[in-house]
């Protein structure tokens, strides 16, 4: 059976969700390992950071990132993060 491989984007409204819990929901989403990229992006859609998450990182490495993600934050009130997700979908 051919297998492909299925990009799926989740988008996390900083300004609504609170930062608190778009990191812990980036941080589960990493634990499941399929996150493959993290980009934080500005209202009108320019990218302010853009992270690969390649497999076997692990939190303590994302330290860095989970900063950044609070500053940008506190910068910009209306900050929106998206995590690409890969999934593995078979075909019939």
């Amino acid at each position: 059976m051919p297998t492909t491989k299925e990009t799926i984007w989740e988008t996390l409204h900083v300004d609504e969700e609170g930062v608190d819990r778009v990191i812990e929901r980036i941080k589960a989403l990493v634990d499941e390992g399929n996150a493959r990229r993290l980009l934080v992006k500005t209202r009108d859609g320019v990218t302010i950071i853009e992270v690969p998450l390649t497999l076997g990182v692990v939190g303590a490495l994302l330290l860095p990132v989970w900063a950044a993600i609070a500053a940008v934050a506190a910068i910009v009130t209306d900050a929106v993060v998206t995590v690409e997700k890969r999934t593995d979908g078979g075909t019939s």
